[in-house]
């Protein structure tokens, strides 16, 4: 069970939206290019001035984030408008995203920057792995337990405690330290489940 199980009624709130941006003429690409352009932005921010207070932005635009996710799929399949070049985006834009967003925590004093780069790199060989997956069963993997709406979640919280109590910053090293291991598992469970499906 992960966030990305809730997903379906994510969307259907924002069916009415996606309708309303289609008829304006708005594309799947579009949609997916200003995730990815604004979340560039927002971590180049946070890396120039990791100030914690200003982590408080992170859970609003991650939210954000996860709805401009959720309406460029919706956009693409509901619409006719998938692609390989909106495939090449919307993989791409994902780890982009989540480096730019993830590793401004790195810039943070007090908080080991070794562990948040693990942790990026850890999360990025989950979405390799669930692209494996993909490539052998034909059904890209998302199973967790720290998927990419899961770690989506962990560092808004995370930004969210860091601006309000940042007092409490160290702890984030625990933090960042199980998010690697639950990471592993992730790659593990998505390796485990592409040899499964291709050797049944």
């Amino acid at each position: 069970m992960t966030l990305y199980d809730i997903k379906p009624k994510f969307q259907n709130l924002l069916r009415p939206l996606v309708v309303r941006l289609h008829a304006r003429g708005v594309t799947a690409n579009q949609v997916t290019l200003l995730a990815m352009l604004a979340s560039i932005v927002l971590g180049g921010i946070l890396i120039a001035f990791p100030h914690p207070l200003l982590f408080i932005s992170l859970p609003i635009f991650l939210f954000l984030r996860m709805a401009l996710n959720a309406i460029d799929g919706m956009l693409a399949r509901e619409f006719n408008q998938q692609s390989t070049l909106g495939a090449v985006l919307n993989e791409v834009g994902d780890i982009i995203s989540d480096a730019a967003l993830y590793l401004a925590f790195a810039f943070v004093a007090g908080i080991s920057p070794w562990l948040v780069i693990l942790v990026v790199l850890l999360a990025w060989l989950t979405e390799f792995c669930g692209i494996i997956c993909q490539t052998l069963t034909g059904v890209r993997d998302y199973r967790g337990p720290l998927g990419k709406s899961d770690r989506a979640f962990v560092f808004g919280a995370s930004g969210l405690i860091i601006a309000l109590w940042p007092q409490y910053i160290a702890a984030f090293n625990v933090v960042f330290a199980v998010c690697a291991l639950l990471l592993v598992w992730t790659c593990i469970n998505r390796c485990r489940c592409a040899i499964a499906a291709k050797t049944a």
